[in-house]
């Protein structure tokens, strides 16, 4: 009886030791926003993070003032943390564990350069979004395209948005991954002072509540742009809920709570907050801007742009039971009339 206790207590001792091994080394893929938001909570607890920024004038800004010169420049780095490197190749090659945070469209560009280094490695995904050139959402096109194992890969999702995590306001995390030691390793990676984090195993689940939170916040900012008052964004975001909680059930059944903050606080925030982009993007489209200005005005890409067809795609079948995501799909790719889509779409919640 005490061998065995004293066995399990060497066990959970060694598990201990590689969950919490500070000498993984960890690497960011994208300079945006988000790359960069994510860089600041892993020099939090990391000795040094390697980051891989495209353009290297902007590599250099970084090296020489400790700063990203395009998003969140409020942040200052401490330089003698950080590897920036305009090489994807070099950053992914010094590295156990990466997190992709490039914007869907350009991910599978940097993922080809890297093919044949990212079979051993830990792939955590930060996107909202699907790849374009597969229709897939980031888990299914790494497995399919680049045979990476789903148990080799993650997500981190929300509720959280960057800008916040630069001003170290308290933030909350989401780290899902089908091997639960890999997941709380990212988790204590990710966490500090500000962000809390928590762990769940529903990979497929919190990856297509991101992707579909995306979608809605464009329904809800071209509301806001028609002039809808906040009485009717709540019932909008009502309906929401329970549209997300129906597709992302028939896509796959497991024991979750469509209530936890991985789904509906990331829808919350996504549709609220004046920091979301996909927000921007349809407030633009309410007040009157043709799809194509209002994308060529943004700074930043609006994931859920790319998410509408992928989604609609999937229900096309059934669209009577899908009512927002359908509206969404015949505002932004059959050129349908705002203010009239939405006038029908009202009819139709409860």
């Amino acid at each position: 009886m005490l061998l065995n206790l004293i066995l399990n207590c060497l066990v959970d001792s060694q598990n201990f030791v590689n969950l919490y091994n500070m000498n993984n080394k960890y690497a960011v893929l994208g300079g945006g926003s988000w790359g960069t938001a994510i860089v600041k909570m892993l020099c939090e607890n990391n000795n040094i993070v390697n980051w891989y920024v495209r353009n290297e004038e902007d590599v250099l800004f970084i090296k020489n003032k400790g700063r990203n010169a395009k998003y969140l420049r409020s942040v200052v780095f401490d330089k003698s943390k950080i590897n920036p490197s305009s090489s994807v190749r070099e950053i992914v090659d010094n590295s156990d564990i990466v997190i992709l945070a490039i914007p869907s469209p350009f991910l599978d560009i940097e993922l080809t350069k890297i093919k044949d280094l990212i079979k051993d490695k830990v792939l955590f995904s930060a996107l909202k979004g699907v790849i374009p050139v597969s229709n897939l959402i980031v888990s299914e096109h790494l497995n399919e395209f680049y045979d990476i194992s789903l148990s080799k890969i993650g997500i981190i999702t929300g509720p959280c948005h960057a800008e916040e995590v630069a001003l170290e306001k308290l933030s909350y995390l989401t780290v899902a991954c089908k091997n639960e030691l890999r997941g709380k390793e990212m988790a204590n990676a990710l966490k500090s002072s500000y962000i809390n984090v928590k762990v769940s195993n529903d990979t497929m689940g919190v990856e297509y509540a991101a992707m579909l939170k995306n979608i809605y916040a464009i329904i809800a900012g071209i509301c806001h742009g028609l002039g809808y008052g906040d009485n009717f964004q709540s019932v909008l975001i009502s309906n929401c809920v329970r549209e997300m909680k129906k597709f992302v059930y028939k896509i796959y059944r497991t024991n979750r709570d469509i209530n936890d903050s991985e789904y509906l606080g990331d829808l919350l925030v996504t549709c609220y907050s004046s920091f979301s982009r996909n927000r921007t993007l349809g407030n633009m489209i309410g007040k009157g801007y043709t799809l194509k200005a209002a994308i060529s005005e943004m700074s930043m890409i609006s994931e859920g742009f790319y998410a509408t067809k992928n989604a609609y795609k999937l229900i096309e079948t059934h669209g009577n039971e899908f009512n927002i995501i359908s509206s969404a799909y015949q505002i932004l790719y059959e050129n349908s009339n705002p203010k009239t889509t939405i006038e029908k779409l009202t009819e139709k919640l409860d």
